[in-house]
C-alpha cells in the first residue's frame, strides 16, 4: 500500500512545485495514461456503466484509484469497477459536470479533480488527438540536438516508448532546411504500415503536455 506509483510521483512533484506548469501538465499527462479503476454501483451490462456518484465540498465526483488494492482498500468491501485508461475517463466524464476523486483515502496522491479540471484534460486530450498536417521539406544540414527542455525530451522518451509494438526505434536531430528554416526533427524508423497517424498524434501529444 506504500508502494509510490508513477501517479503518486507525478502527484507529488506537483504540488511540492504548486506555481511550476510543467509540473501540472505531467501531472494530467500521468493521469491519462495510468490505468484507472472507476468505481461502479453494479457490474457493467451490455457495454453500460453505473458508476458511483458522491457529492462532496458542492460537486459531484466519481472515485478513481491506480490499483485495484487501493480501491478495496477505500470501499472496506467487495465492490464491482471498470479498468480504463484516465484519458478515456475524462472522455466519458466530459461536459457532465462530474468530477474525479482520486485514490481518496488510499494515497499520497488522493485528491478531488472538479469537473472543470475533467473538462480541460477531455477537451486537451482531444485537441492532440488531430492528425498534424503533412509538409514536406528538405534537410541539408543535421546536427545533435540542442537547446530543448527535459520536460520535453521525457515526454518523447515516454510517448515512444509507448509506441514500441508499433515502431522500431527513433532519432531526434537539429536541422536546417533548404529554405533556410531551422528546426528539430524526429525521424521514427520502422514503423507499422498504417501507424503514422497514431505516431503523429502521440507525438503531438508529448508536446501539448511538456
Amino acid at each position: 500500500m506504500t508502494d509510490e506509483t508513477p501517479l503518486d510521483a507525478a502527484h507529488r512533484v506537483m504540488t511540492e512545485a504548486p506555481e511550476d506548469d510543467a509540473a501540472r501538465l505531467r501531472f494530467y499527462a500521468r493521469l491519462a495514461d495510468s490505468e484507472l479503476c472507476l468505481m461502479l454501483v453494479r457490474e457493467a451490462e451490455g457495454g453500460t456503466l453505473d458508476p458511483e456518484i458522491f457529492a462532496v465540498e458542492g460537486g459531484r465526483f466519481v472515485l478513481a484509484f491506480d490499483r485495484e488494492d487501493r480501491l478495496a482498500a477505500f470501499a472496506g468491501r467487495a465492490v464491482a469497477y471498470a479498468a480504463m485508461p484516465g484519458r478515456a475517463l475524462a472522455g466519458m466524464l466530459a461536459g457532465q459536470g462530474v468530477g474525479i476523486g482520486l485514490n481518496l483515502d488510499a494515497a499520497p496522491s488522493a485528491m478531488l479533480l472538479p469537473a472543470e479540471a475533467v473538462d480541460w484534460l477531455a477537451n486537451t486530450l482531444a485537441e492532440a488527438e488531430g492528425t498534424p498536417a503533412p509538409a514536406e521539406a528538405r534537410p541539408v544540414e543535421v546536427r545533435p540536438p540542442e537547446g530543448l527542455p527535459r520536460t520535453l525530451l521525457a515526454a518523447l522518451d515516454g510517448a515512444l516508448a509507448r509506441a514500441g509494438g508499433i515502431a522500431s526505434h527513433a532519432a531526434l536531430a537539429a536541422v536546417r532546411y533548404e529554405d533556410g528554416g531551422r528546426g528539430h526533427l524526429l525521424a521514427i524508423v520502422g514503423a507499422a504500415p498504417g501507424a503514422e497517424g497514431a505516431l503523429a498524434r502521440s507525438v503531438q501529444e508529448a508536446l501539448v503536455f511538456s
